[in-house]
């Protein structure tokens, strides 16, 4: 996730019990639920969360949903495939929530 004020990148921390994404550049915390996020990946003993109660943050454009017809999605990248191959761009349906995967 992106932080709101300085638009860096946040980064998950537990104080006092209490789970939080911290911005190492402006200092501000974001409190999230567990239930909110899930671990995306696992490496070298850290975490990479995706916090979908947050998409909010996340770039926008105009596409059409192929289940709804809306006209606007967020969207994120992915390398899924090779180093060498185009990444794959995932949309998310601003309205109904239906994702959908664009190869490049």
């Amino acid at each position: 996730m992106f932080c709101p004020e300085c638009k860096s990148l946040m980064f998950p921390q537990k104080v006092d019990g209490k789970n939080l994404l911290f911005c190492k550049k402006c200092q501000k915390h974001l409190a999230f639920e567990k239930d909110e996020c899930y671990v995306a990946s696992k490496k070298r003993d850290k975490e990479m969360l995706v916090v979908e109660s947050n998409a909010a943050t996340l770039p926008k454009a105009k596409v059409e949903c192929p289940k709804c017809l809306h006209n606007e999605a967020f969207w994120v990248l992915r390398q899924t495939r090779a180093a060498d191959e185009p990444e794959t761009k995932i949309y998310r349906c601003v309205k109904c929530q239906h994702s959908w995967r664009e190869y490049g």
